[in-house]
C-alpha cells in the first residue's frame, strides 16, 4: 500500500504522529506538506493529495486540520475521490467496508492523536466488502460523471 498523507498548520502536529505509525506499519507513504505550523490554505494540501489518489499514483490519501472538514469538502471536490471525515473508529470501519473510501480526513483539534491513530490503523486494514454496497458506490460514480464539468 502505498498513501499520500498533507495537512495545513491546524494539523501539521499530527500529520506527523501518523507519518510515524506509517512507517512502524511498513506503509510506504509521501508528505503532501506542510512542514510546519505557519498559517497555510488548507486546499493547497487537500488537492495534490486527493489528484494523486484519484490517478491511481497512490492506494489512500490521508488529510488533516483543525476540525477535518475543509480538508474533506475540498477533496470531495476531486471526481473518484470517497474522502470520509472520521473521528471514531466505528466510522473508520464503516466507511473503508461500505463505501470504499480512498481519502481519509482528521482533525488535529477535535480528536487527539491515541484515537487518531487507533482510526487511521483500521481505516487502513479494513477492506471493502463490495456485494451492495459496490451497487452504491458506483451510484456515487455515476452522480460525479452527471455533474461533471458543472459548476
Amino acid at each position: 500500500m502505498k498513501v499520500a498523507i498533507g495537512a495545513d498548520h491546524g494539523g501539521y502536529k499530527l500529520k506527523e504522529e501518523i507519518k510515524g505509525l506509517l512507517t512502524s506499519m511498513n506503509i510506504s507513504f509521501e508528505d503532501f506538506g506542510c512542514t510546519c505550523g505557519d498559517s497555510v490554505d488548507y486546499p493547497d494540501y487537500a488537492l495534490p493529495v486527493a489528484e494523486k489518489v484519484a490517478a491511481g499514483e497512490f492506494d489512500r490519501g490521508i488529510l488533516v486540520c483543525g476540525t477535518g472538514i475543509g480538508m474533506s469538502i475540498a477533496a470531495n471536490k476531486v471526481p473518484g475521490i470517497r474522502c470520509a471525515l472520521v473521528h471514531d473508529t466505528f466510522s473508520a470501519r464503516a466507511t473503508r467496508e461500505h463505501n470504499d473510501s480512498n481519502v481519509l480526513a482528521l482533525g488535529e483539534r477535535v480528536i487527539g492523536p491515541g484515537l487518531a491513530l487507533d482510526i487511521v490503523k483500521i481505516w487502513l486494514e479494513t477492506e471493502f466488502q463490495g456485494g451492495r454496497h459496490a451497487r452504491r458506490v458506483e451510484k456515487i460514480a455515476a452522480i460525479e460523471a452527471k455533474h461533471a464539468g458543472v459548476k
